[in-house]
């Protein structure tokens, strides 16, 4: 298959409410948008999400990068076996611009997929999407007044798995848990984002909350492993890593305790489809469990492509974020988004674009 266009513009979508986090506040979604043309007119769509405080991109150093290929790309004939030669040709280069690539190949397998007829599970010879998949309510660090609300909102709503932005302030964030010390069947794990760079201060902190998470994610600096295993035993809890595990060369240094991690394995943090499935495969020969992740404000491409990945990694899937469409979103980029029902239940079956060609999607907007 042959391109006969190729774009990729950034894309900015609203929030309903501002979304905070240690790391950044934000009250709107910004992605890489790709469109891919083949010859016939038919188009494929892919997006990314740089985050400077993840893999080091953003919006500018997305499009140097699509600038710098674009020309060669459009020389190539394309199939699944030529777009998994050139990730792995080019395994350098998408390592340091994950994200940038990400949008690039959902796009191809979205246009390869429909220049065949068939969705992207078929394309890739992977089974087909579905049963039920459940995602986590995801509470970022606002104000006690807002985080009551918003949390009492998801419970009724039905939902029992949470993830909980830490804030640093000890007094603020105890408050928090003050309250979900009252729910004794919710599971809840911390995200810190990289909040302290010693261990023991981080522990001394965690241990004042009074709260027993079943997990947390990142709260030393990137690459830490000994400090996160010290505290890992101290805490008797287990470790997310999302900004120290981008390749898949990173887990054989967790093989000795391997019960005690979870990598949140993002689409455009990992450097595409491709490239996620490889690590959920490295991931289960180490024994190590996964949570397929997401980056606030992804619109329902990069939801729909998170789905192959949990369908494919099923066992070894601990938790799901993402797919919050309008929840989230003032509008997604299609009129029936991929999201979340009640208790945070998506059924695979009752997608709008179930059985479609390439992602099942076609938006309604492009900007």
């Amino acid at each position: 298959m042959k391109l006969a266009a190729l774009t990729s513009v950034p894309l900015q979508l609203p929030f309903r409410v501002e979304f905070t986090g240690a790391s950044a506040s934000r009250s709107a979604g910004y992605s890489a948008w790709v469109r891919a043309t083949d010859t016939t007119g038919l188009r494929g769509y892919g997006e990314s999400c740089p985050r400077h405080y993840v893999t080091g991109e953003d919006l500018d150093s997305v499009q140097a990068f699509f600038d710098r290929h674009h020309r060669s790309w459009l020389r190539i004939d394309w199939g699944v076996d030529r777009l998994r030669q050139w990730t792995d040709d080019h395994a350098t280069q998408i390592n340091a611009d994950p994200a940038a690539w990400a949008g690039v190949e959902l796009a191809l397998l979205d246009l390869l997929a429909k220049h065949d007829g068939q969705d992207v599970e078929a394309l890739l010879g992977l089974r087909p999407l579905s049963g039920e998949f459940s995602y986590s309510a995801v509470l970022g660090d606002s104000s006690m007044e807002t985080f009551a609300e918003q949390f009492q909102r998801y419970r009724k709503l039905g939902f029992d798995d949470y993830k909980i932005k830490l804030s640093g302030d000890a007094c603020r964030d105890r408050n928090k848990f003050a309250i979900l010390n009252e729910y004794e069947s919710i599971r809840v794990r911390a995200d810190a984002n990289n909040l302290w760079s010693d261990p023991h201060r981080a522990i001394e902190y965690l241990q004042r909350l009074e709260y027993r998470f079943w997990a947390l994610e990142e709260p030393l600096a990137a690459g830490d492993i000994a400090g996160l295993r010290q505290l890992a035993t101290a805490l008797d809890t287990r470790v997310v890593l999302n900004e120290s595990a981008l390749r898949v060369g990173q887990l054989r240094l967790l093989a000795a305790d391997a019960a005690r991690w979870l990598i949140n394995l993002r689409i455009s943090k990992m450097g595409g489809l491709l490239r996620s499935m490889a690590l959920a495969d490295a991931a289960r020969q180490h024994g190590i469990e996964v949570i397929v992740g997401a980056h606030v404000g992804e619109t329902s491409v990069l939801s729909r492509a998170a789905l192959v990945v949990a369908h494919y990694a099923r066992r070894g899937v601990a938790a799901q974020e993402g797919a919050f469409g309008t929840h989230l979103l003032h509008r997604d980029i299609c009129a029936s988004p991929v999201m979340f029902g009640a208790g945070g239940r998506l059924q695979a079956e009752r997608l709008a674009g179930a059985g479609r060609p390439g992602w099942g999607i076609e938006p309604d907007r492009f900007t």
